[in-house]
Parts: structure tokens; C-alpha cells; sequence
């Protein structure tokens, strides 16, 4: 597993399996880690390693981008090792507890025990709430109730398969297991929201400024769907 630090409070946790996985540890200001992300069963050990290197901090949550196999696979070997709570957003869970079939599969996918997930917390109006320094923002289209985090003070965006990318530039998410193709590129424009500095994807690597890409990503985007 590579470890590398993306920016002050955030570090990323790569594997290789034909493409790359990454899941990422986030230390806040009051020595509490939080995971977003968990990859696939083998990296539970490295992940589980990497967090016994940080001195004097302890992991306090798992946050989810969504439910896919390859985003919530070591969430049992980590919580055998300590039990902490698991969020995703409210729309995701029935799909990976098995309760609804996500869009395009063939099977239900009982991804996440549904004692172990909840969902993550809203304000009084419905608002998504920060979670030790990163603000969640739904971004369907690549599962039914994807999301994003901003960590604000790094200006970096975790953006789990909204996107891939390759060589510093964006792209589409996987389209084999992409819910709403149309859906997800949509949901692109979180970035001329929040103008992060960096973004970080789970299939590939790091982006900088990739709000200056969004209008030629999806420009090119509407003519590749057009000509479906």
C-alpha cells in the first residue's frame, strides 16, 4: 500500500487492483482521524497499520462516498479492531444493506450490515452537517446517494467516483458501474461551487485547480452523450 500526504490534515491510501484505490485518513486539529472510504478487504491490514502509526490520535468515524464493493470492503476487519460509527447519506443505504437493487446491477448487493451504517447528520432543514472538518455535499448519478467531502481549511475535495482521472486531468466516472451517466456530470458542478484547490478521486490521482477543467470536461461530456 502507498501512503502519501495530500495536504496538511489529509493523507491518501493507495492500492493497485488492475486500477487504483484510494481511501483517505483524515487527522483533525483535535487529534481525531476520520476515514473516508475503506477500499477493498485487502487493505484493511494496511489501513489498520497506518493508523496505529499516528501518534496520539484515534479514529473516530468512517465516512462513505457511497456503497460500491470497492469503497466499503474493510469496513468489517477495521471495526473488529475498534468500533466506531459508519456514515452515508440517507438515500445510499438501502442500496448497499440489500433492501433496493442499484440502478443497472442485476443483483442486490448486501454490501454494509444495516446495524453497522446510519446516516449522516442534517441540520433542521435538511442541510448536510460538517464532520470533523469535512462538509458533505450529494452528488448522484454515479450511485443514487453518492457524496463528496470538503475538507475547507486544505481546500480539498474527497471525491470518491464522481470523477476519475488520469495524468492531472479529469474524468468520467467508470461507466460500467455509473447509475446516471447524465446524473453524475450534473453533479459536476460542485466544483464551480466550492473552487477546491485539489481534488482527490478514488481512481486515480490528484487534481489540481479542477474547476479551471469543469466547462471542457463538460463540454465534452453532452457531445459524448449526444451521440449515444
Amino acid at each position: 500500500m502507498k501512503i502519501k500526504q495530500v495536504s496538511e490534515h489529509i493523507w491518501s491510501l493507495k492500492t493497485w487492483m488492475l486500477i487504483p484505490i484510494h481511501v483517505w485518513v483524515v487527522v483533525g486539529d483535535e487529534g481525531e482521524v476520520t476515514l473516508v472510504d475503506t477500499g477493498m478487504p485487502m487493505m484493511a491490514k494496511g489501513i489498520i497499520k497506518f493508523l496505529h502509526k499516528l501518534d496520539g490520535v484515534s479514529l473516530k468515524q468512517i465516512l462513505l462516498t457511497h456503497g460500491h464493493s470497492d469503497h466499503v470492503g474493510a469496513i468489517k476487519m477495521i471495526l473488529s479492531e475498534r468500533k466506531v460509527p459508519v456514515y452515508a447519506h440517507q438515500v445510499e443505504i438501502p442500496y448497499m444493506t440489500g433492501e433496493k437493487l442499484y440502478p443497472r446491477r442485476k443483483k442486490l448487493e448486501n454490501n454494509v450490515s444495516k446495524n453497522v451504517i446510519q446516516p449522516l447528520p442534517e441540520d433542521e432543514k435538511g442541510n448536510l452537517t460538517k464532520i470533523a472538518g469535512l462538509t458533505p455535499f450529494l452528488t448522484p448519478g454515479h450511485s443514487p446517494g453518492h457524496v463528496v467531502y470538503y475538507h475547507e481549511e486544505d481546500q480539498v475535495l474527497l471525491a470518491g467516483d464522481l470523477f476519475t482521472s488520469k495524468n492531472g486531468k479529469l474524468h468520467k466516472p467508470i461507466p460500467m458501474f455509473t447509475a446516471d451517466m447524465n446524473e453524475a456530470v450534473r453533479s459536476s458542478v460542485i466544483l464551480e461551487k466550492l473552487q477546491p484547490k485539489q481534488l482527490e478521486v478514488c481512481h486515480g490521482g490528484s487534481v489540481v485547480n479542477p474547476a479551471s477543467q469543469l466547462y471542457e470536461y463538460m463540454r465534452g461530456m453532452e457531445n459524448e452523450l449526444m451521440l449515444r
